[in-house]
C-alpha cells in the first residue's frame, strides 16, 4: 500500500490506479516574492493544433494567500477546469490571454507567433511583472524586459504556470467550440483544433477551411489531395 502521505494523490479509473502528479506548489515563486517581484505564471495551448490560434495565458498570483486545487491543465476534466478558470480569474491579482491567430501562424512561423502571442498576454496584464516563470526549455520571452525563468514541467510544479494553463486552455476550448456553427464538419467541438482521426478524415474529404495553419505541411498535403480528387 502507499504511503498515508502519496494516498491522496491516486486516483481510480476504471479499476485501475492512476498517480496524479504532485499539486504544483510556490517554491518557483517564493525567492522573487522574498525579493519584493511581481510574478506572472506564463503557459499556453494550441502549439500542436492544425487550426486555430495558438493562445498564452499570463497569471499574477498573489503572494499572502494561496489558491489549493490548482493542477495541471491537462489532468483535469473539463467542468473542473472550467470552475477553476473562474476562481483564478476571480482570486489572482492580474490575468491576461495573448493569442496568435492561425493567419499570423501562417504569415510569421510558429516561432514568432509564440513570440507575439506570450507578449500580448504578457502586455494585457495590469501588472506589469518583473518575472514571467515559463513552461518549458525555450525564453520565448528574451529580450522582453523581464527576468524570465524556464521550468520543465512548470505546468505542473508551479501554481502561477498551473493557474495560466488552465485559463488558456478553457479560453481556447471555448473559442474552438464558438466555431462549431460556422464549421460543423470539423467537429472543432470535440478536438479544438487538434488532429483527431474524425479531423482529419474531414479534412480529407472536404479540405481546410479558413481557421487552418494552411502553411503546415500536413494541411498542405491534404489540401493539394483534395485539389486532385
Amino acid at each position: 500500500m502507499l504511503p498515508a502521505s502519496q494516498r491522496k494523490n491516486v486516483v481510480y479509473k476504471n479499476g485501475h490506479r492512476r498517480r496524479l502528479p504532485d499539486v504544483p506548489g510556490l517554491d518557483y515563486e517564493r525567492p522573487w516574492w522574498d525579493q519584493g517581484a511581481i510574478v506572472a505564471g506564463i503557459d499556453e495551448v494550441g502549439r500542436g493544433a492544425w487550426a486555430g490560434p495558438v493562445t498564452y495565458a499570463a497569471v499574477v498570483l498573489p503572494s499572502d494567500r494561496r489558491m489549493y486545487k490548482l493542477r495541471d491543465s491537462k489532468v483535469l476534466d473539463p467542468p473542473r477546469r472550467t470552475e477553476l478558470a473562474a476562481r483564478i480569474r476571480g482570486f489572482a491579482l492580474a490575468v491576461s490571454v495573448g493569442q496568435a491567430s492561425n493567419d499570423e501562424i501562417d504569415a510569421l512561423g510558429m516561432t514568432q507567433a509564440i513570440r507575439l502571442a506570450a507578449g500580448r498576454a504578457v502586455d494585457g496584464l495590469v501588472l506589469r511583472p518583473d518575472v514571467c516563470l515559463l513552461d518549458g526549455h525555450w525564453d520565448f520571452l528574451s529580450g522582453y524586459g523581464t527576468t524570465n525563468e524556464r521550468i520543465v514541467g512548470g505546468d505542473a510544479r508551479s501554481a502561477s504556470v498551473a493557474a495560466a494553463s488552465i485559463v488558456a486552455k478553457v479560453h481556447r476550448d471555448a473559442l474552438m467550440t464558438g466555431h462549431c456553427s460556422d464549421y460543423p464538419s470539423y467537429r472543432f467541438s470535440s478536438n479544438k483544433g487538434y488532429p483527431s482521426p474524425e479531423h482529419r478524415a474531414t479534412l480529407r474529404d472536404r479540405g481546410p477551411c479558413r481557421l487552418h495553419r494552411h502553411t503546415w505541411a500536413p494541411i498542405r498535403a491534404l489540401a493539394q489531395q483534395q485539389l486532385r480528387l
